[in-house]
């Protein structure tokens, strides 16, 4: 039975490691949290996980939640034009409802399935010296950590990173008693897009106590909506988005005037800088020399505006639980490594890469399809569903010819017009072997 160990306990080491063992490898994850201390804890992300994600954990047996997450269908979209009135509204259709659970319920729901299912999980910090030393003691070695003492361990690569700062300051609150603008349509996820401020997310989601809604602001840096800095308690939070939001999406104040934070821990603040990383380390020298494979957070950060994160860890760690089976016998030499992260690159991060980079900076051409999709449902439709599947990013909106010749085609006469909104290189090689740069 061969030996791997995972690092990390995020949605891709701990799906990778679950799939790993029930395919028959003794598999070891290092986690920093126990279960307890995950549901005790503060809330993680904001995920949103669509249709292709959902059936990779369904395949494997991990959608324990399936039945009690809200199924959203559908994002209403709204541009507020200014502030406060309601310029411009859209509905984007999912082909496949998305799901979003909780990561402190289902992060400890997997790493107790884990150890009943055979894995060995070790919680424990590891620094550079500690996982140079669990490599050394495992055939593969796959770290999924990205940030903590081990986040320098890859280098940055330069060229496919597209940013070299966070584009938008963060700030999540999961809540009870948030209304509904329809209550008889069923569960629907909300953007409103404020030009020159940034925007706000609305989810439905499942948590430790039960359904609720996730708010998430993108505030551009510095302006009225970047109003968490000091990462307040939940209540002092809620009472600034009560402000915020009679101010500028007055609409949506009115949905909140019965929401309360779901617990202590509901609140999560942040700034997120989008970077890709080269996916292969060596540590040690000489004959103590190993590599370890980065996956997840480790290798591809996004901003989640596109709700891109959960999605690609789920994508890769089945891409990689595949390429392991598939080596069969043979060695986890540095080279396979780099052509098995290389691959699921040059297959699906690069779109969810270039997506979001595009969703944070709105050029003209994508202002375009938001005043199309106002116009024309299937354009709203093939939108949404790009977030489920970032590959189609590259079909039709990755440069305004793409998008121009996609709105001729569904007979948008204003297909040159614009909603103003404010003011693919594969090279690069993810898999060259340099020491990391301590600055990254």
């Amino acid at each position: 039975m061969r030996r791997i160990a995972v690092v990390g306990a995020g949605q891709a080491g701990l799906q990778l490691a679950l799939g790993l063992v029930a395919d028959g490898y003794r598999v070891t994850l290092v986690a920093e949290r126990t279960p307890e201390q995950l549901r005790g804890g503060r809330v993680l992300s904001t995920q949103a996980m669509f249709g292709p994600a959902l059936r990779i954990e369904a395949a494997a047996g991990l959608d324990l939640w399936a039945e009690r997450a809200p199924a959203v269908s559908s994002v209403e979209a709204v541009l507020a034009a200014p502030p406060g009135v309601r310029a411009l509204e859209y509905t984007m259709t999912l082909d496949e409802p998305a799901q979003s659970v909780d990561q402190r319920l289902k992060l400890a729901g997997w790493l107790e399935l884990l150890a009943e299912r055979g894995g060995v999980v070790e919680y424990r910090t590891l620094d550079r010296g500690g996982l140079h030393e669990l490599a050394r003691r495992h055939e593969l070695t796959v770290v999924a950590a990205g940030r903590g003492a081990l986040s320098g361990i890859f280098e940055r690569d330069a060229v496919r990173s597209p940013f070299d700062g966070p584009q938008r300051a963060l700030s999540c609150l999961y809540a009870h008693g948030v209304g509904s603008p329809d209550p008889a349509g069923g569960p629907r996820a909300r953007m409103n897009a404020l030009p020159g401020l940034g925007e706000l997310y609305l989810q439905p989601a499942l948590t430790l106590s039960g359904p609720c809604d996730i708010l998430l602001w993108e505030a551009l840096p510095g302006g009225p909506l970047d109003a968490f800095g000091d990462a307040p308690p939940p209540d002092v939070q809620l009472a600034r988005i009560r402000e915020l939001l009679a101010e500028y999406l007055p609409w949506e104040a009115e949905l909140w005037t019965e929401a309360e934070p779901t617990d202590a821990g509901a609140g999560l603040f942040g700034a997120v800088t989008p970077v890709v990383r080269r996916a292969v380390a060596e540590l040690g020298s000489g004959v103590d020399a190993v590599h370890v494979l980065g996956l997840g957070d480790a290798v591809v950060v996004t901003d989640p505006i596109a709700g891109q994160g959960a999605n690609n860890a789920a994508r890769a760690a089945e891409a990689y639980r595949r390429a392991v089976v598939e080596h069969g016998d043979a060695p986890y030499t540095a080279d396979w490594m780099c052509r098995t992260a290389e691959r699921f690159w040059q297959q699906q991060a690069r779109h969810s890469v270039e997506f979001t980079a595009a969703m944070l900076t709105v050029p003209d051409h994508l202002q375009g399809v938001f005043a199309a999709a106002a116009e024309h449902p299937e354009v709203g439709r093939r939108l949404a569903n790009t977030y489920a599947e970032a590959r189609d990013y590259a079909a039709w909106l990755a440069t305004p010819e793409l998008t121009a010749a996609y709105l001729a085609s569904v007979g948008n006469s204003s297909a040159g017009s614009q909603v103003r909104l404010g003011d693919e290189d594969g090279s690069g090689g993810s898999c060259r072997q340099e020491p990391p740069d301590p600055g990254a």
